[in-house]
């Protein structure tokens, strides 16, 4: 056990020693612990840069009433903290020497008292088709990873809202690794905001890593960070929150936020998703539909079901009618998706002229659809495939 790219010990291979030992023949006790010395000083100096003093919170993940709060009493204009807010989110300013248009004396107590609260991928994968996913380890250790996907000038990034997810279903390579905690409203946008790609991010989606509804505080932070003015100020219709379904905070979702939400189905019949979506036995989905229905909408909010297709499955004609039955009189929309294999798994996608055919039935049924295109599928960062970030690195040498 070493310590990572945090300052904390976790679990990776040390990419020297073994080739020493086969290239070179036998290497002295000594000189390995000296290599070893100098790669932990290596990742020592990386940490100093860009991760804190333990004893600062974070900047990143704060609202602008918990910076008013912090600098309570204390003589502060709130118009500067608006503009240090607001620099830091919108603007990228995240040096606070740097920020414009506020006194010395706010950035220098900025400086003393906080620390940015963000961290770089330790590990990047480019897909053949643009998207990228990105590793992240955080301060305590948990790791979790995000996708970029840019398309035609638009730029959306999928976050993790835990590292790994309790949810259990086993189609999901995620839901297979275990849990390993809830990711902090911080540890979510800092995933937003450290992703590398062409264009600034405009779209949100929390369909990485966990069950965003598993973990409501920091996920409706979070969303409050993503669309208020002083934050990223990107428009809720362009932020989407997916869900198994957990009755009780998709409610306190639908009321405390106007971003979008989407709900996993599997199957339209109760026994079949009771069978891989454990939620369904607390929290049936056709509940779930029936408050989505009743739910009064704002002006371009968007609800909809992910209905992934798995071959001989959930596309036979039964389930088309059944989907049709229980989504014909709502405004919910419908989102196809290819099933995506795990390890070991020998159940297939349905094919493209079946996941056609259920679009085009759905819609002259009056149920709007959509078939979405699959991205990163390569690289493990299509939906279901997220879990790399669980198992032990493996830096090459």
């Amino acid at each position: 056990m070493i310590f990572g790219f945090t300052g904390h010990p976790i679990k990776i291979i040390i990419p020297f020693a073994a080739p020493l030992q086969t290239k070179i023949g036998k290497v002295p006790e000594y000189l390995i612990r000296i290599i070893i010395l100098l790669y932990n000083l290596v990742l020592y100096n990386f940490n100093q840069k860009f991760n804190p003093p333990m004893k600062k919170p974070a900047f990143c993940g704060m609202t602008l009433k918990e910076v008013e709060y912090h600098f309570r009493g204390r003589g502060v204009k709130q118009d500067h903290i608006i503009k240090a807010v607001t620099s830091f989110y919108r603007k990228g300013v995240h040096d606070f020497s740097l920020m414009s248009y506020i006194p010395k004396s706010l950035k220098r107590d900025l400086e003393n008292e906080f620390w940015p609260g963000l961290t770089l991928p330790v590990r990047s994968e480019e897909s053949v088709d643009g998207s990228s996913k990105h590793l992240f380890i955080f301060e305590e250790g948990t790791m979790s990873e995000a996708v970029a996907i840019p398309d035609d000038g638009r730029m959306t990034v999928c976050v993790s809202s835990q590292s790994g997810c309790r949810m259990g279903c086993p189609f999901c390579l995620t839901g297979r690794s275990g849990f390993s905690g809830n990711l902090s409203a911080g540890q979510i946008i800092n995933q937003v905001l450290s992703v590398p790609g062409p264009n600034k991010t405009d779209h949100v989606v929390f369909m990485g890593m966990g069950e965003p509804l598993d973990n409501p505080d920091e996920v409706l932070k979070a969303c409050e960070i993503l669309t208020s003015g002083w934050g990223l100020a990107i428009s809720p219709r362009n932020i989407t929150v997916s869900t198994v379904g957990i009755t009780p905070t998709i409610k306190r979702f639908l009321d405390e936020s106007d971003c979008n939400l989407t709900l996993s189905l599997y199957s339209p019949f109760a026994d079949e998703r009771k069978a891989v979506v454990p939620a369904e036995k607390n929290y049936p989905a056709e509940e779930i539909v029936e408050m989505m229905r009743n739910f009064p909408l704002k002006r371009k909010r968007r609800l909809s079901v992910a209905y992934v297709m798995i071959n001989g499955i959930n596309d036979s004609a039964r389930h088309l009618e059944r989907l049709i039955t229980l989504l014909r009189t709502t405004s919910i929309r419908v989102n196809l998706l290819p099933y995506h294999k795990v390890p070991g798994d020998i159940n297939e996608p349905s094919p493209p002229d079946t996941m056609a055919y259920f679009k085009h039935a759905l819609v002259t049924s009056g149920v709007s659809a959509s078939v979405r295109r699959s991205r990163g599928a390569d690289i493990s960062a299509a939906c279901g495939l997220l879990a790399s970030g669980l198992r032990p690195l493996t830096f090459n040498g």
